[in-house]
């Protein structure tokens, strides 16, 4: 004997947990990843970093550090619009990197 199946929810507690759950997902951000790679010089990365971040030789230096000893580094978060740009900037840049959320 098959269990009985729930009412469909309808009208406004659909709507209600549909915007919370938007809400969320705009809520968590985004973050793009620098994966550690054997083609570019680690002086070249940190040049990248400073070049399309802003970041100063100490914070990049520590980002490059970071993906060089660990495979891997956060280097920006925020949107997903923001984040694809970063990547696609990164990827031009020659480096490897990814999105993920938080």
């Amino acid at each position: 004997m098959a269990a009985p199946l729930s009412a469909p929810k309808t009208g406004a507690s659909q709507q209600a947990e549909q915007v919370a759950e938007g809400a969320g997902a705009l809520q968590v951000p985004w973050q793009t990843i620098v994966w550690n790679d054997p083609v570019n010089l680690m002086s070249y990365v940190t040049y990248v970093f400073q070049k399309l971040f802003g970041y100063d030789r100490d914070k990049a230096t520590r980002l490059m550090l970071d993906v060089h000893h660990k495979g891997r580094a956060t280097v920006s978060s925020g949107s997903r619009d923001k984040v694809e740009g970063d990547v696609a900037k990164l990827h031009a840049a020659g480096l490897w990197a990814t999105m993920q959320r938080s």
